[in-house]
């Protein structure tokens, strides 16, 4: 039985008005009652969209013309922005989509979670421009173009975007970008780097190179003379992320300070750390503030990674135990804390979405607790939280409806109150948002 042939999509432009914005940055219409969703689109505009995609319930196009522009509408910067995914949100101003990011939390803690705050925090923003400083690139040699790309990938599609430049990258690689993808073009395994990691602290910037054959020796001159020349380091990845390591002069120690606390984080290239400087050091001290950890009490912290909060909350409490479940970062986060000369923190390793039962600190009692997990949440260890004795819970999260979920546990069914909450601008320009919200129990 063979497939029915797809429709050809419509090849003139169609006049549409723009209703809202969706949670993913793009401007809903509505053609003969059927939703469009329009990528370079604001609430508000009048313009004219070409069809991308056609599907059952829904359809999908792309701006050709700004008839009526939303005041909030702003060049975009980025030379690619029309073809580039990295970024969706380029054409709206800055303040507008941190507003967004607010009104998108609301929304999905509202429908989802059925709770509202006592109030809303100050949405959090820093730099808007060059602020990645870490970020997992794609490598492909396209025979077509006759060169190799490095960057990511295009709107809507697999194949990776044609690249000179990227804004929202650390200038030190996000000027180079044409540069590195020529140096992996020069190399005699072009066809076999599929992928480039950045990982910059506050020193050089690391790039990780993906191999799937070993460099022959004139391409590890080349990679080494290319770091030189642009204040670089150069590693290897060979296989797993056991493989990883600098090319003969190249090591470099990657780490990055909060200076509100006279920290300072020591980390691996694909150790997990916030991408945004800035807007971390702002993170982490509203945690603090909303917090308030005392020096009599004890602080748990869940999904505490490398030590980003926990370090900062040991300045101040009396106590506090990190767990988080990947054993490198915990080992590395015991290093943290050594090294800024912190005696009243530990960690443990723990599988906080398997069985905790028969482990250790889950005897003990803590009067406050910071949760900041990946974006699948932290439900499986709400329910432990009240008999640990956590009076306040601080929790920052990375995807909206989860905490909206697992706000709606700890408001209704464990008895704490969501007294605070706001978003943060992690990822500008694009429709990702993060948020921070503080429970206490009633």
């Amino acid at each position: 039985m063979s497939r029915a042939k797809r429709k050809p999509l419509p090849v003139e432009p169609v006049l549409a008005d723009i209703e809202s914005l969706t949670h993913e940055g793009r401007g809903l219409t509505r053609v003969e009652g059927k939703a469009v969703f329009v990528d370079g689109a604001l609430a508000g505009e009048r313009v004219r969209f070409r069809y991308s995609r056609m599907q059952r319930h829904f359809d999908e196009g792309r701006v050709v013309e700004v008839l009526s522009a939303s005041p909030q509408r702003v060049p975009p910067p980025c030379p690619h922005f029309s073809l580039c995914g990295g970024c969706s949100l380029q054409h709206q101003d800055p303040a507008a989509q941190i507003a967004m990011k607010q009104e998108i939390l609301a929304d999905v803690l509202r429908r989802i979670g059925g709770v509202e705050p006592e109030r809303w925090l100050p949405p959090l923003a820093a730099g808007h421009w060059g602020y990645r400083r870490k970020a997992r690139l794609g490598v492909r040699f396209v025979a077509k173009k006759g060169k190799t790309l490095v960057g990511f990938r295009e709107k809507g599609s697999g194949f990776l975007a044609d690249l000179s430049r990227c804004e929202v990258l650390h200038p030190d690689v996000g000027e180079r970008i044409g540069a590195i993808a020529a140096l992996v073009d020069g190399l005699s395994i072009r066809d076999q780097v599929p992928q480039i990691e950045m990982a910059k602290g506050e020193g050089p910037c690391v790039l990780v190179f993906r191999v799937l054959q070993p460099p022959a020796a004139a391409d590890l001159e080349q990679l080494v003379a290319f770091a030189a020349a642009h204040g670089l380091r150069v590693y290897l990845q060979e296989g797993g992320p056991e493989t990883i390591r600098p090319l003969p002069g190249q090591a470099v120690d990657l780490s990055y300070s909060l200076p509100d606390f006279d920290v300072r984080l020591h980390f691996l290239p694909t150790d997990f750390t916030q991408v945004n400087l800035e807007l971390n050091r702002l993170m982490v001290r509203q945690a603090l503030e909303l917090l308030d950890p005392g020096p009599e009490e004890r602080v748990l912290d869940l999904f505490c990674g490398l030590g980003n909060f926990t370090l900062p909350l040991a300045r101040r409490a009396g106590s506090v135990l990190g767990v988080e479940a990947e054993a490198g970062l915990v080992e590395r986060a015991r290093g943290n804390a050594q090294a800024n000369g912190l005696r009243n923190v530990r960690f443990e390793v723990g599988d906080l979405y398997g069985s905790l039962e028969g482990t250790p600190w889950t005897e003990d009692h803590f009067h406050k607790a910071l949760l900041d997990p990946p974006r699948a949440g932290a439900l499986q260890v709400l329910d432990m939280l009240p008999a640990l004795g956590v009076q306040r819970l601080l929790y920052v999260s990375c995807f909206p409806a989860t905490l909206a979920r697992d706000a709606e546990r700890l408001v209704k069914g464990l008895g704490y109150r969501l007294r605070a909450v706001g978003a943060m601008d992690m990822f500008p320009h694009t429709a990702h948002v993060e948020s921070m919200a503080l429970f206490e129990r009633a």
